[in-house]
């Protein structure tokens, strides 16, 4: 038996954010209830099996949170309210909407997205050492980046230290032209990017020069301590379990050191084991150190990169 409901939305801007882009919301709701929506003005229009109908009906305002101030909501928004509604985490799901992270400086604020993603702040922000493993878009260095900026800001710490391996350019560095900065910053651009952001750039080139942030390959992290930093290893993956070791054992007192990766996308040749999985399997257990997993359902960039990740996974197997 078909049933019916209606929704009266308060305003164009509401329906226009529950809407989203080419109404590509209001197709992932059909997708995820199976109950057939129509937007009319202000009027949403569900229809479908009560079950469907009020599956649907409890989504939508779960999303109210976002829509009734206009805000763009995302696939992944939506994945996650689901996700509450089904694991009876509502209470959860209220605060996660709620918890405003940081705000860019445009203003806008930056929320964790995904119970997964709340879960790796915490764990950052309650642990020395801390993993952050999962796929491209999920937010891994971006959170790392603000938490750092965020703890930086506040004189939490004296320094920021973001690094990554600057696997493809191998020995080739050398022969790049211009000085150090130059040759490095193409590997280092994802960092900057998330730092872009936080901080107004004219600000940036007068920290980097005090050393207050530190962008490096991490190569030029051996035979340091670094003692009151907030250390982010990027691209862990790609390091190699002699240079994971060594960036490990830079940790300092009163530091905190972040490492993300995709142990699905190593750019180390096919003979070379990733410090980054043997890192799981050694410090696994270790007590003080966090493990973070993120999946292709935490992904907060396009909507096609998910489905991208998901092609890619079942090509794979």
């Amino acid at each position: 038996m078909v049933e019916a409901s209606t929704i009266q939305l308060p305003s164009v801007t509401s329906a226009i954010a529950l809407a989203g882009e080419q109404e590509e919301n209001l197709k992932a709701l059909a997708q995820q209830t199976g109950a057939k929506l129509v937007l009319r003005g202000q009027e949403l229009f569900i229809s479908g099996t009560a079950k469907q109908v009020d599956l649907c009906q409890q989504l939508v305002c779960s999303l109210e949170n976002y829509w009734s101030q206009g805000k763009a909501i995302t696939g992944t928004d939506i994945l996650t309210v689901r996700q509450a509604i089904d694991t009876h985490r509502q209470d959860e799901l209220r605060d996660l909407q709620r918890d405003v992270l940081a705000k860019t400086r445009r203003g806008e604020a930056i929320r964790a997205k995904t119970f997964r993603q709340r879960e790796y702040v915490k764990a950052i922000r309650s642990h020395s050492l801390t993993f952050g493993i999962g796929p491209a878009g999920t937010g891994k260095t971006f959170l790392a980046a603000l938490l750092g900026v965020q703890a930086l800001l506040a004189n939490q710490y004296e320094r920021l230290v973001l690094t990554r391996p600057a696997v493809e350019a191998g020995e080739r560095l050398g022969f790049l032209p211009g000085d150090l900065q130059q040759k490095i910053d193409p590997y280092l651009r994802p960092l900057y990017d998330a730092l872009y952001e936080l901080i107004s750039p004219e600000k940036i080139p007068s920290l980097l020069e005090r050393g207050v942030i530190e962008v490096a390959p991490l190569a030029y992290m051996r035979g340091r301590t670094l003692n009151n930093a907030f250390v982010i290893l990027d691209e862990a993956q790609n390091t190699t379990p002699a240079q994971m070791k060594m960036v490990l054992t830079r940790l300092g007192f009163h530091s905190c050191m972040v490492i993300t990766g995709d142990v699905t996308q190593t750019d180390l040749p096919t003979h070379q084991q990733s410090g980054l999985v043997v890192a799981q399997k050694i410090l696994q257990q270790v007590e003080g150190v966090a493990f973070c997993y993120l999946s292709k359902a935490d992904v907060v960039r396009h909507p096609l990169v998910e489905k991208i990740i998901d092609a890619y996974e079942r090509y794979e197997n």
